[in-house]
């Protein structure tokens, strides 16, 4: 066996701290022409200040902030000035973010391609000297050297924009850009294809102040649902209210946390909108978010008291299995399966249901915690780590690793459930070992993902995945105390196989051995006396 590596601590995952809810708006032409011209307005208002801030770089301080939103007051408002301007903040750093990742993922497979490159043709991995394994074939090692310039050509240049501080941000989507260039291939039409690019480059966003009547001066939604939005300097001739302001014909009804939301505007509490159009539906939506007190995190003892729920992530599926607090399964497995090819909306609602099932099976189980695996496949696709097994590759491509937990998390919070993060390492594997097998019955078929849910779920309880049995005490009564199949935490070695012990697996004292060796006369066999030895009988007394 290879060196194992040291398995992180599980614990509970921090509960969510925004809440965003969505409504579409049923609204006429007249205003859907009013929401366009405001938000083609604002949008050029926007890409021009990212072009500015985008130049500053990291030279940029709070002076050159208010520049900027002086600047944009004078062509819209003052609060149309402080969102623009906070919005682009935000997207400069997200993309000074992205580029520093991505210096990091170039900088890694440079160092894994040169690993391989240092090795010989067709030599195989080796764990314990910390040796990679090299390329199969001259073919594809002169391949690798030459995609390993590539991306050092590549690093070069993304040094080069750190440096000089310099982002490249595409408003409106870079795939969408793109997209442009090959528009029969993505069956649009010019004219299609540019309605969706004016629609990602609209601006109808503002955030929310409080103490502020409903919370935001900018993108106003009264309690009764009447949205109201003030209007740049420039297009104040198209209010049809006081005060520069145009009011929608559609009212917003939030069906989703509505009381919630109507309890913050109703104190003035800060809330953030958002008016998105979606040109492939036709639709309007306004989205509305804030944020929410921070939770304290629940003791990781507190979330277990009353067992958890092991889940096993796949790309198809979840499996989850109930466990006491001792660690062993209860009741029957649990698969809950999802599809997810189609549209992104499509992908969502799989992804809601799955997780709403998962935590009603929870709460009839009456834990108030899951465990899931800490994953993050964001290395785990290149070639370099899995060589040629694409299919694998894509496999773990399909995994909903970061949405599913985001997810769980937020919707796990509602119902008042834990989510408890575990180290992901050998759980499939010690789970199918030690767990597939002992469950399988000829009524019921255990699989390996099933296994495996039993392992997470033994590891966030803190209990070794292996079964492993206590001797027997020395009788049958509970004299001995509880007779536990768990291993102590600080009991060494406690998560490898049990190690071979020579000499015989039987009880009984090998021969010439015990207590009674050398005294055993074989029974009704000629020469072997019946009994162990001669046994004289006295004879009784005549008379006392």
């Amino acid at each position: 066996m290879g060196a194992l590596r040291e398995v992180a601590a599980s614990f509970v995952v921090p509960g969510p701290a925004g809440v965003a809810i969505r409504d579409r708006l049923r609204v006429s032409e007249a205003d859907a022409a009013v929401l366009t011209e405001v938000g083609v307005y604002l949008g050029s208002l926007a890409a021009g200040d990212l072009a500015e801030r985008s130049r500053q770089g990291p030279a940029h301080d709070a002076a050159a902030w208010a520049v900027r939103k002086r600047e944009l007051t004078g062509r819209s408002s003052a609060r149309w000035a402080g969102s623009i301007t906070k919005a682009t903040h935000d997207q400069w750093a997200l993309a000074r973010r992205g580029q520093a990742a991505h210096m990091a993922w170039l900088r890694g497979q440079i160092v894994s391609i040169e690993a391989r490159l240092a090795r010989p043709l067709g030599a195989k991995a080796d764990k314990r000297a910390g040796l990679v394994r090299g390329y199969a074939s001259r073919g594809e090692w002169h391949a690798k050297s030459r995609r390993l310039q590539t991306l050092k050509d590549r690093l070069a240049v993304v040094e080069t924009d750190w440096a000089a501080g310099r982002v490249r941000v595409v408003r409106g989507g870079k795939c969408l850009a793109n997209t442009r260039h090959h528009l029969q291939a993505a069956g649009l039409g010019e004219q299609a294809w540019r309605q969706r690019w004016q629609a990602e480059r609209m601006f109808l966003a503002a955030d929310g102040e409080s103490g502020k009547r409903f919370g935001n001066e900018t993108i106003r939604v009264t309690d009764t649902g009447q949205l109201s939005l003030k209007l740049p300097a420039p297009l104040a001739h198209l209010a049809n209210a006081p005060h520069g302001r145009y009011v929608l014909d559609a009212a917003v009804v939030f069906k989703h946390r509505g009381q919630e939301w109507r309890d913050r505007v109703t104190a003035n509490r800060a809330v953030a909108y958002r008016i998105h159009h979606d040109v492939v539906r036709g639709r309007w939506y306004v989205t509305a978010s804030w944020q929410r007190a921070a939770a304290p995190v629940l003791p990781l003892q507190a979330a277990l008291a009353r067992g958890v729920v092991g889940v096993d992530m796949n790309d198809d599926h979840l499996t989850a299995w109930h466990l006491d607090v001792h660690g062993n399964p209860v009741g029957e497995p649990q698969r809950f399966f999802y599809d997810l090819t189609g549209s992104t909306q499509h992908r969502d609602a799989q992804i809601r249901h799955t997780l709403t099932r998962l935590l009603h099976h929870a709460r009839r189980c009456g834990a108030v915690a899951i465990a899931i695996e800490d994953l993050d496949f964001t290395e785990g696709t290149s070639r370099e780590k899995h060589g040629r097994n694409k299919r694998f590759r894509r496999l773990i491509s399909r995994f909903p690793t970061a949405k599913l937990r985001a997810r769980l998390v937020s919707m796990a919070a509602e119902q008042d459930i834990a989510v408890v993060a575990v180290d992901p390492a050998y759980t499939s594997r010690w789970g199918a070992e030690h767990w597939q097998q002992p469950l399988t019955t000829t009524t019921r078929k255990i699989s390996r993902h099933d296994a495996a849910s039993i392992a997470i779920g033994r590891r966030a309880l803190g209990h070794p995945i292996r079964r492993r049995m206590a001797p027997p005490p020395p009788h049958r009564s509970d004299g001995a105390g509880h007779r536990t199949v768990q291993a102590r935490p600080d009991t060494r070695r406690r998560e490898e196989t049990r190690p071979h012990v020579p000499g015989p697996r039987t009880g009984c004292a090998p021969p010439g051995r015990g207590a009674k060796a050398g005294d055993q006369g074989a029974h009704h066999r000629s020469g072997h006396p019946a009994e162990h030895g001669a046994w004289p009988q006295d004879s009784f007394p005549l008379s006392l």
